[in-house]
């Protein structure tokens, strides 16, 4: 399942950089904040799941 949430976090940080990157385009606020969220959102599954690897280990 290691495998699985690191896919996860991956596409969590990907898909919060595009609606970043569209919301400042846009210049809508709200798209920019729910980017950044769903990038930090990924980013600390990431490393969540590398904790496990490490004790795993």
């Amino acid at each position: 399942m290691g495998a699985e949430n690191k896919i996860k976090a991956a596409a969590d940080k990907a898909t919060g950089q595009v609606k970043e990157t569209i919301g400042k385009a846009t210049d809508n606020d709200k798209l920019v904040a729910e980017g950044k969220a769903e990038q930090a959102k990924g980013a600390v599954n990431a490393k969540v799941e590398d904790v496990k690897d490490a004790f795993k280990k």
